[in-house]
Order: C-alpha cells, then sequence, then structure tokens
C-alpha cells in the first residue's frame, strides 16, 4: 500500500488474546455483525500467509505508548526501544 516491498509474511502483534483467537484459528466465529468485513479480510490474509498475528503482553506493547496515557516511568521504559 505505502510502496514498501516485504519479503515475507507481515508481522502483526496485538495485545488481545481474543484476536489472536479469532483470526488464527478457523473454527471461531465472530460474534459482531458490524466487524464482520474487517475480520474475514485478516482472516484471508492470515490463511494466504500474507500476514502472521502474533500475541504481545501489555507491558512490552510499544504502541501504547502513543495511543494510551501512560505514567512516567511507564513511558520512559518504552523509550530507550524507539529511540537511539
Amino acid at each position: 500500500m505505502m510502496g514498501v516491498p516485504l519479503d515475507g509474511s507481515a508481522n502483526v502483534l496485538v495485545d488481545n488474546d481474543t484476536v489472536v483467537k479469532n483470526t488464527t484459528i478457523p473454527s471461531s466465529m465472530l460474534q459482531k455483525k458490524h466487524n464482520a468485513i474487517c475480520y474475514h479480510f485478516v482472516r484471508e490474509a492470515v490463511a494466504s500467509e500474507i500476514m502472521q498475528i502474533a500475541h504481545v503482553p501489555s507491558a512490552e506493547n510499544l504502541a501504547d505508548m502513543f495511543t494510551k496515557m501512560l505514567g512516567a516511568t511507564k513511558l520512559f521504559n518504552f523509550c530507550p526501544n524507539i529511540l537511539y
């Protein structure tokens, strides 16, 4: 989409166990109708090995630094992982 070539599948790290189960286990059922289009798109991408979904604990999720209000200690613990 952005013109960056990828070798192999893209890794998507999430901190929600339900998301991992719903996208990787073929027998799981989606309960929310409004998510059906995205859900099937992601399931298809996982099945065709375009992307891989894996779990990352909330304490190690770097995306939380940009999406949640964190205390100073948590914020400073994340900073060395993305800054030089």
